[in-house]
């Protein structure tokens, strides 16, 4: 909870007494400050740093699809889809160059640095932030350039650097997940880790503007359309198993139940 809304909910409770005092009873007082303030911190409770940071590379996993769909359509020997691809770009420049990767920069990789944890690791990471946005550089001006100009050595050049930032990022985001996250948290005492919540929401909504992040899966999302990969039951195997009907429990645990 913000301190903001402590000071208000103080306010409320000083309201909320007088009202009691002059009639309204202390079951009211009660159920009015528990019910109310249980009901808002559920709304406003924040993304903790690591989950917010985990949700960014969901939406990084989705433009690596976009480039890997690329990749595919070069090699076939299709028409390199430029525009979606100026687009997807744009997208990593914005969330994770410009703000996911200074926020661990600035507020993570310093802290484990300082606590002597993950420090050779952390030196791979920041190397290869700076390799992404070279990367990254090379892709952004794709929807500025006209098909005609793609000859077979710039189609080579795009896959190739597709190919390089797929390569790195996958490992390097599960890496960060795996260890450097987790990690974090282990170090950070709860009041900070509350602090640094409330502290990463506001950067990101003056960095992204008001939906900031929901404007963005919105625009990849209308890349994937556009290249036909959005509909997920495509990603399933065609001889995948009837799913179970949600809350069933599986048969060995059915059976494990009995034994017991």
């Amino acid at each position: 909870m913000a301190v903001s809304d402590v000071r208000l909910d103080r306010r409320r409770l000083v309201g909320l007494t007088t009202a009691a005092a002059a009639g309204g009873g202390l079951v009211a007082l009660v159920e009015g400050v528990s019910g109310g303030a249980a009901a808002r911190a559920e709304r406003e409770l924040p993304l903790s740093p690591p989950e917010d940071l985990m949700r960014e590379h969901g939406l990084l996993n989705r433009v690596l699809l976009v480039y890997r769909e690329a990749i595919r359509r070069i090699k076939r020997g299709d028409a390199v889809p430029l525009e979606e691809l100026g687009t997807a770009a744009s997208i990593v420049r914005t969330l994770i160059h410009d703000h996911h990767e200074h926020v661990e920069e600035r507020y993570l990789f310093s802290a484990l640095r300082r606590a002597g944890r993950h420090v050779r690791t952390i030196d791979v990471l920041l190397a290869q932030h700076a390799a992404g946005r070279a990367l990254t550089a090379e892709l952004l001006p794709l929807d500025r350039i006209p098909a005609r100009r793609v000859d077979a050595r710039a189609r080579d050049r795009i896959r190739r650097t597709l190919s390089t930032f797929i390569r790195m990022y996958q490992p390097h985001e599960a890496r960060e997940d795996t260890e450097i996250f987790p990690a974090f948290r282990e170090i950070t005492p709860p009041r900070e880790f509350r602090e640094l919540s409330e502290r990463l929401q506001e950067q990101e909504a003056r960095r992204l503007g008001p939906d900031g992040f929901a404007r963005l899966v919105a625009r990849i999302t209308d890349v994937e359309r556009s290249l036909g990969i959005h509909d997920l039951a495509q990603y399933t195997p065609e001889d995948a198993p009837k799913p179970r009907r949600p809350g069933r429990a599986r048969p060995d645990e059915d059976r494990g139940e009995r034994r017991s």
